[in-house]
């Protein structure tokens, strides 16, 4: 589908798209993904319907604007959360000629990597509402719409949003890069670990990490860590400490919120023996999902980490 060609051709008729490649209709939810009950109560909705003013992006993009929905996607979400931090990838998946603003016809596009190539897949933007409820990701401003959009056009992509129901983080890091992704298991990791990591966050790499267990439970653990869930990594530093150094990493939770509550998190006592500047360069005491911790309890809570860049 030609986005520009489609666009036009709504904007002279003065019409909105409606995409008959991915209609608005179970089909395009998938058979199991809810009890069938449910599956026929699912309304469309488009931004313009839900909102008086809706933007696709509104004061840039970031990893907090996104809020997971009832679908299973964390895998997906993770690796877009990693995305909007590296711009430079982000502009490619997220072409910048469209909006509500103008030329509005109801018709969007993504960008994605498959098979060796970049695929542009045109969307309409009626999204799917449980129970008045996003069925999809959320944003966590009301009225921006591009996680919700982009989740559509990936969903369009696999076939289904139920093929977005559980997933490989390592995937969606290739598919909206193009680059080469690694991955290290840290039930056995490499001796220098603390330097890969802040290494690839100085070059600039997509990184994210997965914790162990079933991934339909979503079981919190009491110190806060979600079993079967992937994560971003969003950064890794050494900061003075005592009469030391010590490495930290930075992780976000697709969820929005659910944080780790032990050592090095938001309300630790560490942080009360870090210099100020520093302290105040990198904690952000909010219950955004996103937390530090040290590369030792890293190691313990989660399985595996994903690195992927344009080149290996």
């Amino acid at each position: 589908q030609d986005f520009r060609e489609l666009r036009a051709l709504c904007l002279s008729r003065g019409l909105l798209f409606e995409d008959a490649t991915f209609p608005a209709h179970v089909s395009s939810i998938g058979p199991t993904l809810l009890p069938e009950e449910k599956l026929w109560q699912i309304q469309w909705k488009r931004p313009t319907e839900l909102q008086r003013n809706p933007h696709l992006i509104m004061d840039g993009v970031s990893r907090f604007d996104i809020m997971q929905g009832e679908i299973g996607d964390c895998w997906m979400l993770a690796a877009l959360g990693s995305l909007t931090l590296r711009k430079q990838f982000l502009e490619n998946v997220l072409p910048k000629d469209q909006g509500f603003q103008d030329d509005y016809a109801g018709i969007f596009h993504f960008r994605f990597w498959q098979y060796g190539e970049w695929v542009d897949v045109v969307i309409d933007d009626r999204l799917p509402f449980l129970n008045g409820r996003y069925l999809s990701v959320h944003p966590r401003t009301s009225n921006e719409f591009w996680p919700s959009l982009l989740e559509k056009a990936y969903a369009k992509l696999r076939g289904s949003y139920q093929n977005l129901n559980g997933g490989y983080l390592s995937d969606a890091l290739v598919d909206l890069t193009g680059g080469v992704q690694v991955q290290f298991s840290l039930k056995d990791p490499p001796p220098d670990l603390e330097e890969i990591l802040k290494a690839a966050d100085k070059s600039r790499c997509l990184m994210g990490c997965s914790t162990s267990g079933q991934s339909r439970r979503n079981i919190e653990l009491r110190n806060g860590i979600v079993q079967g869930h992937a994560y971003t990594v969003t950064g890794a530093v050494k900061i003075p400490y005592k009469n030391g150094w010590k490495h930290i990493i930075r992780i976000w939770n697709p969820w929005g919120h659910g944080e780790w509550k032990g050592p090095w998190s938001d309300d630790s006592p560490q942080w009360d023996r870090v210099d100020p500047e520093y302290r105040e360069a990198l904690l952000r005491n909010k219950d955004d999902g996103e937390f530090w911790m040290s590369c030792k309890n890293f190691q313990e809570q989660f399985s595996w980490l994903y690195i992927c860049n344009n080149t290996p």
